[in-house]
């Protein structure tokens, strides 16, 4: 389970300046029919520093983006004369690495999520305030940048990030994953448990023009409401009993950077209403602020269910999955490319015997072969402590199948994955009723990826028997 960062007692709440430091001009090109709107935005962009160049139309707009070197273009997606996506499809066609932004109403976000998808790097929905306006052009300006604007791209299908592999899945993550880094919009990554969600999250974080401010971590399903509301928003000295201190939340530490909001579907409905203001507007209210804060924060989601089941499930209200699922990834399981496990076998094996202090220098194609032929229904994860184990059960240079444990293959994969499937019952021989206890509680929620309502669930306890049990073992180790 990853955590905040701690803080100290005088820690203060940080806002944003409204005043940030001027952009370095470059050409936008903006394109809004609503006079009043284009006056604003206008109005926002010259004091920002830029040179810009305004249209009514579609046509007008790729007249003007022929005629001028144009970076990054701030886009109305309601055009009386021409449908959006086409119109980002031909810029791109002339300039790739153009920085396109599209403005939309509050009732039209799906038509926002199309143009993500056909090469917007960010959605803004009127009306739009002049720090996110900011927020939204320095990010583009950024990003257009480090592509390279008249350069080459890196290639699609390299790694990134500290991931290996080069299996087709695989090189297929890392092209979503680099188109992703160049956008600000929210991103959505899914699948099993173990299979790199949060390492993709931070891959594109890391590679992508946020990579200078701060990657933060809140894991949706770890935490009773309350306090995952207060861990998210932050909170004022006196807001409530016990509030001894200003805390800073997850989206105020994130601030220039990136949120990872892990298990999203665990999220409490309460706190989902509240989150989708702050996507909405860019404003985050503290418990006991006076007034709200201005942050610029990236979202990422990671959960284990594909889109389509989590907007079946209705376990996020919709308006809010509209805002989040902007872009998706699949990480995929395991054992759908075997042929990437040698690679990580060998990464581990290198990085395992420094740490363990081992001599191994080298791992057999027979063990290989072995651990291709296994199912690793917690994969990648599952691998990593297995190599772990070996390492610690053994000494090199050459790491040979009968060193690996005995449990390795795990539960099928059409498993319920209850906690004594795998055959770990004699393990708990000579153990204490408390013991076997803490010890199924424990791998139940290791099996949800820290999530204790999801662990409670397979149980058949309460969320609450969990969490007051692992407050008892904080205090009694």
């Amino acid at each position: 389970m990853s955590v905040l960062p701690s803080y100290a007692p005088s820690s203060p709440l940080r806002s944003v300046s409204p005043n940030p430091p001027d952009i370095k001009s470059e050409q936008v090109l903006l394109i809004e029919d609503i006079g009043s709107l284009s006056a604003i935005y206008q109005a926002y962009l010259h004091d920002a520093g830029f040179v810009t160049h305004s249209a009514t139309t579609a046509e007008q707009g790729m007249e003007i983006f022929r005629a001028h070197p144009i970076r990054m273009v701030l886009l109305d997606l309601m055009l009386p004369d021409r449908n959006g996506d086409e119109l980002i499809a031909e810029m791109l066609a002339l300039r790739p690495r153009t920085a396109i932004i599209v403005t939309t109403a509050d009732r039209s976000v799906d038509r926002a999520v199309q143009a993500m998808q056909a090469g917007a790097v960010d959605f803004l929905v009127k009306p739009i305030e002049e720090p996110r306006l900011r927020a939204a052009l320095e990010n583009a300006r950024t990003s257009s940048l480090q592509a390279g604007f008249d350069g080459e791209a890196a290639p699609s299908d390299a790694p990134i990030g500290t991931f290996i592999g080069t299996s087709a899945c695989m090189q297929s993550v890392y092209e979503r994953a680099r188109a992703a880094a160049r956008s600000s919009a929210p991103i959505y990554i899914w699948g099993e448990s173990g299979t790199g969600k949060e390492l993709c999250a931070h891959a594109i974080h890391a590679s992508g023009p946020r990579s200078e401010g701060p990657f933060v971590t809140l894991d949706c399903g770890s935490l009773p409401a309350d306090r995952l509301e207060s861990e998210l928003f932050g909170h004022y000295r006196g807001a409530f009993p016990g509030a001894l201190y200003d805390k800073p939340g997850a989206l105020m530490n994130a601030d220039g950077g990136t949120l990872l909001l892990d298990n999203i579907t665990d999220l409490d409905p309460i706190v989902q209403i509240k989150l989708l203001r702050v996507l909405e507007s860019g404003q985050v209210k503290p418990f006991g602020a006076p007034e709200p804060l201005s942050v610029d924060v990236r979202v990422i989601c990671a959960a284990t269910p594909s889109p389509a089941e989590v907007l079946e499930s209705g376990k996020i209200r919709d308006d809010l999955y509209y805002r989040l699922h902007v872009l998706a990834i699949e990480m995929p399981a395991l054992r759908t490319h075997p042929e990437d496990i040698g690679p990580i076998a060998r990464m581990a094996l290198a990085r395992f015997a420094a740490e363990e202090q081992r001599s191994f220098t080298d791992i057999s194609d027979a063990a290989i072969r072995r651990l291709e032929e296994m199912r690793w229904p917690g994969n990648v994860r599952q691998l990593m402590n297995v190599l772990r184990a070996a390492m610690v059960m053994n000494d090199g240079p050459v790491l040979e199948p009968e060193m690996l444990p005995d449990t390795i293959d795990g539960p099928a994969p059409n498993s319920t994955g209850g906690p004594l499937e795998d055959g770990t019952l004699q393990a708990f021989a000579g153990c204490s009723l408390a013991e076997i206890e803490r010890a199924v509680i424990e791998a139940a929620i290791a099996r949800h990826d820290g999530s204790i309502p999801r662990a409670a669930i397979e149980l058949g306890v309460a969320p609450s028997t969990l969490y007051r049990k692992r407050d008892s073992w904080a205090e009694k180790p």
